[in-house]
């Protein structure tokens, strides 16, 4: 009964929290500040009514349902659906930081399939910031007047998202420039974005206590922190040019200090195709399977061996960039989120990783132990290979209709409290690494790469990260004789998956031609019976 009049209470403490933000943080004085202020008002509202409506359809649709029933399950997608429009109406209609949060939901794989598939379409796409706010945003940061930096400076945006938009120009030494600006008071509609979040997160717990999202509220808050300050996303762009120095194929732009704040960044400009631009790969006779094997290679370098994992993979921030005769190379651009892994979180994942390829069962379990999920452990098979924790089907094969259906059974037998207590007891670094995974596994599959591709990858260096750790402790011999056991492993692993790739391709044969051969059969009976009716 408390929490049913508690409930009520966060929703006006919402409202209020929006005006009380907007007119603290506004000038007052000015049109402007009056417009901000009830432009903030109405984003909060609107949060609050559709997630007002969303928790009253929950409550009422579900209302005297046995939960798991076939009749439970059903109401139970339904609502998720209409839930998930609802939430993508919102999203659109308030842009900014709900676009973002939108995404960021989407690419958790934890969350209802419905969730996922209406929200993916998120668009990070926003109306540019008029020209004349934009230099003033370049000239109060750089402490100069613009055409004295720039020789060109296109006043039309190449891209406008929900922070920021870029500008290309060209410095008085001709070099081209992308410069990103950060949107007049951004910051300020942040905090009342995530206030107003954070407040109907609680009022929804109180409703549905099962329902506890605190985590990725905070995880999302603190990629959105880090993204707004273009210093940091300066540094994380170096560092991963180190990271990567030996690798010739990842460009990452080349960062001017000198013109960069803040709210203002100035990087080299680089071309390039969408990563998943299946049309543009074909012209330039790329191949996207090799185009999937180095970007995979890539993630899994950065999770595995530098614990150094860029936040948002999406297709517009990987480009390709084609080198000519097939070779290319993957500018990586955005460098706002990164997560900087814990370094026992770094070898317990590589250590997880070996464990799935192999389908150790009691490592898996033990693993499971030491990341807090405790039974949940036994769904990270299912989660990161596709296959269950008990699975007689070959590593990258498709699983048996009989698995399918234990699967069902047994992902249905959840309860919203199970994925609820399983997302809180992941550690924050898991929540990232989901994400990530989630988002390259979407551009694998634009780019039709087998499934042995990304498996592949991960336990190469899966295997190599856990060996980094050893050979950093070791004298010079001992190197030598991790180095020769690192390689053993990834052969070990690499036999395992190649195996499953031919037992796949040879069971894909047998059925081709045991079609094509019934399919003669019938063509031969077919003949043979219109000759015997044309002798009779």
């Amino acid at each position: 009964m408390l929490r049913r009049r508690r409930a009520p209470l966060l929703l006006a403490a919402a409202a209020g929290a929006a005006l009380a933000t907007t007119s603290a943080t506004s000038p007052s004085a000015d049109g402007l500040g009056v417009a901000s202020t009830f432009h903030g008002v109405a984003r909060s509202s609107r949060a609050i009514y559709t997630i007002g409506f969303v928790v009253v359809d929950y409550k009422y649709s579900l209302r005297g349902l046995v939960p798991g029933s076939a009749d439970y399950r059903g109401k139970l997608s339904e609502v998720h659906l209409r839930s998930a429009k609802k939430l993508l109406r919102l999203c659109e209609a308030n842009r900014g930081f709900y676009v973002k949060a939108g995404q960021f939901v989407s690419s958790l794989r934890q969350v209802p399939k419905e969730y996922i598939s209406t929200l993916s379409c998120l668009q990070d796409q926003a109306t540019p910031c008029k020209y004349q706010d934009i230099k003033i945003v370049i000239e109060q940061n750089l402490g100069r007047d613009l055409h004295g930096i720039f020789l060109e400076f296109d006043e039309h945006p190449i891209a406008a998202a929900s922070i920021a938009q870029v500008h290309r120009g060209r410095l008085n030494n001709n070099q081209e420039v992308a410069v990103k600006v950060q949107y007049p008071g951004l910051e300020r509609r942040m905090k009342l974005d995530i206030m107003t979040m954070s407040l109907l997160s609680k009022y929804v717990s109180l409703i549905f206590p099962d329902y506890r999202f605190e985590k990725i509220l905070l995880e999302f808050e603190r990629t959105m922190s880090m993204e707004l300050d273009f210093t940091q996303e300066a540094k994380n762009s170096e560092r991963t040019t180190s990271c990567f120095r030996k690798n010739d194929v990842v460009k990452v732009p080349h960062v001017f200090w000198e013109l960069t704040t803040k709210e203002v960044l100035t990087m080299e400009f680089c071309t390039g195709h969408k990563v998943d631009d299946l049309d543009f790969l074909r012209k330039a006779d790329i191949s996207p399977t090799k185009v999937a094997k180095a970007l995979i290679e890539l993630f899994g370098e950065m999770i595995f061996i530098h614990g150094f994992v860029h936040g948002d993979p999406h297709p517009g921030n990987i480009l390709v960039s084609p080198r000519g005769q097939g070779r290319f190379s993957l500018v990586l651009l955005d460098h706002g989120i990164y997560k900087e892994l814990d370094p026992k979180f770094r070898l317990d994942y590589c250590k997880l990783w070996k464990a799935l390829i192999s389908l150790d069962v009691q490592k898996i379990l033990e693993l499971g132990e030491q990341f807090g999920v405790g039974k949940y452990a036994k769904y990270f098979p299912l989660i990161f290979t596709g296959r269950t924790i008990d699975s007689k089907s070959a590593l990258g094969t498709q699983i048996s209709g009989e698995e399918k259906t234990r699967i069902k059974q047994d992902l249905n037998s959840l309860g919203m409290d199970d994925i609820s207590s399983f997302m809180e007891s992941l550690p924050p670094d898991f929540l990232v690494i989901l994400r990530t995974d989630g988002l390259l596994r979407s551009i694998l599959g634009n780019l039709g790469a087998p499934r042995h591709v990304r498996l592949l990858a991960y336990a190469k260096c899966a295997i190599y990260g856990h060996e980094e750790q050893s050979r950093l402790e070791s004298g010079a011999i001992n190197r030598i004789t991790l180095q020769i056991k690192t390689s053993i492993s990834y052969l070990h692993l690499r036999i395992l998956i190649e195996l499953a790739r031919l037992l796949v391709q040879f069971n894909d044969y047998k059925h081709k031609a045991k079609d094509k051969l019934s399919w003669m059969l019938q063509k031969i009976s077919r003949e043979v019976l219109g000759w015997y009716k044309a002798l009779m």
